[in-house]
């Protein structure tokens, strides 16, 4: 008889296109790699062997917190409801049952009683739970799911578990962590992993994962570099997100597609679908290197990995990425406007002749524009100053530049591992204060993330509400705030997520019975 507590394990069929792709034949896969991560500085099968500290008073730190509400009313018991209901009668948040909380100026992120508040009054943990968990009734995929805790101290605790929603909203707000991660499902409770023998403790499922981080275009963006991002260079990100939506749901089938913004300068894609959940490492290595056309990070050299004829999906990438080129490359970004950046180009085609004539060209009109450079190109070979020079050849190096400059720049080792740790949705960056909240697709173009909610302005939003709404009934403080679409939208994500598993469940035990029909 099969335990009912362990993930039902299926076979997950692929695209022809991945099926038959040599990336199944690769060596071991070794580790995932964490080293965006606390995990990736310690030894990450080992927790801290001090008790985790309390949160600090008022005292403290530079909030200070008013009269009103106890700690020990917040975590009472809730009618567990129904996905489908009404979400203007919520229990998700514990409003102002708390109390104020005063931000005096110097506050931050890194003050340990602004994350209490978040947590206590923000974070909304009831659909978190049942994004997770698949049901709002709990059960494995809840709970035997691993999270990552990085607490205010720097300690890093990993393999935590809890079996229900309550559970956890207690422990994060008794540990009061500056950050955390979520892990895959295993096949038996992370806590009790050293119970078992190694080759026992397993992960069977995980969400499918993507990380595009702006630090990886550093060699083409102009307006920024390193942690500074702008909305110039946000495009990167915004164009990443249409072309791979399309790779996604057109090609691979999947449809519950959620993308966070990281807090800073990029932004996760969770692929929710239960197929996407039961790839095993092999196939998400396949997915992984299917989507991947640059690789490679700053070193010279031709990044683009790809073959002709195109794959119909590369063709219809370029299509996308050429109309937006001139815009967001040839103005926003001018990358070849200096000569001597104006070299890589040069390198990226395939002829020599060409080459010098154009460089000869534009040493002669110094700062020439990075447009002006683009339409030389064809211009001069309009000439026929080389009698070696394939005009097809040309057309194809030119598609390479817009894809090395433009297609979806993935850190592919996130994606490639059922046991890589990735930031949670709702997680305050510790450095900018912003939440990572979900981006609406429905309207991904404004999507702005120099304007995402602050740690700090949403507690001073809340503050704000409640002087000028004192005699109203109560309300939810996320609803005071800000951080209101954020969370509209994930709930509306999280209700077609469980529409679809609560179907297919219908559909599993139908099939059931009628088996047990002769």
């Amino acid at each position: 008889m099969s335990n009912p507590n362990s993930p039902e394990e299926e076979d997950i069929a692929l695209p022809d296109a991945l099926n038959t792709s040599q990336e199944f034949q690769d060596a071991d896969l070794g580790s995932a790699s964490d080293s965006d991560s606390p995990a990736g500085k310690i030894d990450m099968k080992t927790e801290p062997q001090t008790d985790p500290p309390e949160p600090a008073s008022p005292a403290e730190i530079g909030v200070k917190k008013e009269e009103g509400g106890d700690l020990d009313n917040i975590f009472k018991d809730e009618e567990e409801e129904d996905f489908f209901g009404d979400d203007d009668d919520d229990a998700d948040f514990l409003a102002s049952e708390v109390g104020a909380v005063s931000i005096v100026p110097g506050s931050g992120p890194s003050d340990p009683l602004v994350m209490l508040a978040f947590y206590q009054r923000l974070f909304p943990f009831r659909p978190f739970f049942q994004w997770l968990n698949h049901s709002p009734v709990p059960c494995h995929d809840f709970g035997q799911r691993e999270f990552a805790f990085t607490l205010q101290n720097s300690a890093y605790l990993r393999y935590q578990s809890f079996p229900t929603m309550e559970l956890l909203r207690k422990e994060i707000v008794r540990l009061n962590p500056s950050r955390f991660e979520i892990g895959p499902v295993y096949n038996a409770n992370p806590r009790d992993r050293k119970t078992l023998h190694k080759s026992a403790f397993h992960p069977p499922s995980k969400e499918l994962v993507f990380d595009i981080d702006l630090t990886d275009y550093d060699e083409i963006r102009t307006c920024c570099d390193q942690a500074n991002i702008c909305n110039l260079c946000w495009n990167f990100i915004t164009v990443a997100i249409k072309v791979m939506n399309a790779e996604l749901r057109d090609d691979l089938g999947f449809k519950h597609v959620l993308w966070v913004y990281s807090g800073r300068r990029g932004a996760h894609a969770w692929v929710c679908d239960k197929r996407a959940r039961s790839l095993d490492d092999a196939k998400r290595r396949a997915v992984a290197n299917y989507l991947e056309v640059v690789r490679g990070g700053g070193q010279a050299g031709k990044k683009v990995i790809i073959r002709r004829p195109l794959h119909p999906h590369v063709s219809r990438s370029l299509n996308l990425l050429k109309d937006r080129f001139e815009n967001d490359i040839l103005r926003d970004q001018d990358p070849w406007r200096d000569n001597e950046k104006a070299e890589k180009l040069l390198q990226l085609l395939p002829d020599k002749i060409l080459n010098d004539a154009l460089r000869k060209k534009w040493d002669n009109h110094p700062n020439r524009p990075s447009i002006s450079k683009w339409a030389d190109i064809y211009d001069v070979a309009e000439t026929g100053i080389s009698k070696e020079l394939n005009p097809a050849r040309l057309k194809e190096s030119k598609e390479e530049v817009v894809l090395e400059y433009m297609y979806p720049r993935l850190d592919a080792e996130v994606s490639k591992h059922l046991n890589h740790l990735l930031k949670s949705p709702f997680c305050v960056h510790p450095q900018t204060g912003r939440v990572c909240v979900p981006i609406d697709e429905r309207d991904l173009e404004a999507f702005d993330p120099m304007a995402v909610p602050t740690v700090v302005g949403l507690l001073g939003e809340i503050d704000a509400w409640d002087k000028v709404h004192k005699r109203e009934g109560k309300t939810d403080d996320y609803q005071k705030t800000s951080l209101k679409p954020y969370v509209d939208y994930f709930k509306t994500f999280v209700n077609g997520l469980l529409q679809d598993e609560a179907a297919v469940k219908r559909e599993r035990e139908g099939n059931s019975e009628n088996s047990m029909e002769f």
